[in-house]
């Protein structure tokens, strides 16, 4: 199988445990990378309900992250929404660790392959 191109979006070491930190794609769209006791997970920014960044704004709590908008909360391994007022899921990124970075598979080059 070959594995799709990366893109990178920080060092491993620029997301500490329990911390949300910010990134952009190439195309502009931002995301949250979240470090849950040395597990990577990224979303999708912005929470679902409302224009409110969750990288900024929003709480990490254990694999959870509250927004700071209206306190809805997702889980940010599946993205699935756990706290009304939020219902819908956050869109979920497959993550790899590549010499050190936190990179994504491309999603356009796999939604491509469909």
């Amino acid at each position: 199988m070959i594995s799709p191109p990366l893109i990178k979006l920080c060092a491993l070491d620029d997301v500490p445990v329990g911390e949300i930190r910010p990134g952009v794609l190439p195309d502009g769209s931002k995301v949250a990378i979240y470090n849950v006791e040395g597990r990577i997970h990224v979303t999708a920014d912005e929470c679902t309900h409302g224009a409110s960044s969750l990288s900024e704004e929003g709480t990490l709590i254990g694999g959870i992250v509250e927004c700071g908008f209206h306190f809805g909360r997702f889980d940010v391994a599946t993205g699935q929404a756990k706290a009304m007022p939020c219902e819908v899921a956050l869109k979920c990124y497959e993550v790899v660790i590549a010499g050190g970075e936190i990179c994504i598979a491309d999603p356009a080059r796999l939604e491509d392959k469909t």
